[in-house]
């Protein structure tokens, strides 16, 4: 049975990875390069200044990249605000709370970008250059990012709580997550989950793990516990860094931790737990550059993910409101 329905998993993840290959056509790294030729920069320079002001941003913005391609696509739809039709994704559980954070700095980028080409650049794309320079800015790899994306006119709340990952997330939870319902390859989840090498998580999120899990450090959960204390309400926006050692730094001290039971979330320490995962996990924790290459190649896929192309959707001159 287990082998019947790891097959059902393969052929349906080469199945959508086939769909999206096929709709990735138009995305090209030079579809600015006529139309908007000091994107680039303009991107990296205001990214600059954010991170200068506040390290832990290079986080928030990959995570918004990541919260907005998981629904629906990468198409801008977590920018949205609230309308009388729809919910704004920013509603969903994984996002609230400040969860998800960072958006004055996609409207700073916005209206820098809207000063040199005025309706050209989708925020979608915008979204997808800033998550890349972000990681650049903290010592992480940069690649050319495949733009062309278009901007989604509505938002999607159901979406968004159905396919985020929760922190108290299994391994069986996480492959149908990114495997069934977007595409990616194990390896490729174990890859993007190296994002968590910055960034911060609130104690709400990681109090059942370093209160109720065996697989974790004691020295480890004694630490974390001194911010983050029971009973449940109490500290509960408390943060912690997601990587103890090299917080504001991209490398692959995350899958040291990992190894050495140091897993911040719930959902971290189940990529090395006694599972298909362990030694995709050791193998990063040994090999910094193989990492590297591996979260490149992810994110571009991720990145890829059923964009909106051609003359679906459209430019939004406002990130938060369709036009």
């Amino acid at each position: 049975m287990a082998i019947k329905l790891l097959s059902f998993v393969t052929v349906f993840a080469f199945i959508v990875t086939l769909f999206m290959c096929v709709s990735n056509a138009q995305l090209s790294p030079k579809f600015y390069s006529s139309t908007c030729p000091k994107l680039q920069n303009i991107v990296l320079n205001t990214m600059k200044q954010a991170v200068n002001k506040e390290q832990r941003m290079a986080a928030s913005i990959l995570r918004l990249h990541f919260h907005d391609c998981f629904v629906n696509g990468c198409d801008g739809s977590i920018l949205l605000d609230t309308t009388s039709t729809f919910t704004s994704e920013k509603m969903a559980f994984a996002n609230t709370n400040g969860s998800a954070r960072g958006f004055e700095v996609i409207d700073a980028i916005k209206a820098n970008v809207e000063a040199s080409c005025k309706a050209t650049v989708s925020c979608a794309d915008i979204l997808a250059l800033a998550a890349r320079d972000g990681i650049v800015l903290l010592g992480g790899p940069s690649w050319d990012v495949p733009l062309g994306r278009r901007d989604s006119t509505t938002a999607s709340l159901t979406t968004a709580n159905a396919n985020l990952p929760p922190p108290s997330s299994d391994l069986s939870k996480l492959q149908t997550l990114f495997v069934v319902n977007q595409g990616l390859s194990l390896q490729e989840m174990t890859a993007l989950a190296g994002a968590h090498t910055i960034g911060q998580a609130r104690c709400i999120n990681f109090r059942p793990h370093i209160y109720n899990d065996t697989n974790i450090d004691p020295t480890f959960a004694a630490t974390r516990r001194s911010n983050c204390p029971l009973p449940v309400g109490n500290g509960d926006n408390n943060l912690a860094p997601l990587d103890l050692k090299t917080p504001i730094k991209f490398d692959n001290n995350y899958y040291i931790n990992l190894v050495g039971k140091r897993g911040l979330l719930h959902s971290d320490q189940v990529l090395f737990n006694g599972g298909s995962q362990d030694a995709q996990v050791k193998s990063y924790s040994n090999n910094n550059a193989a990492f590297f290459k591996d979260f490149v190649a992810a994110m571009i896929k991720m990145g890829n993910l059923n964009p909106l192309t051609g003359t679906n959707g459209e430019i939004r001159l406002n990130c938060h409101l369709a036009n």
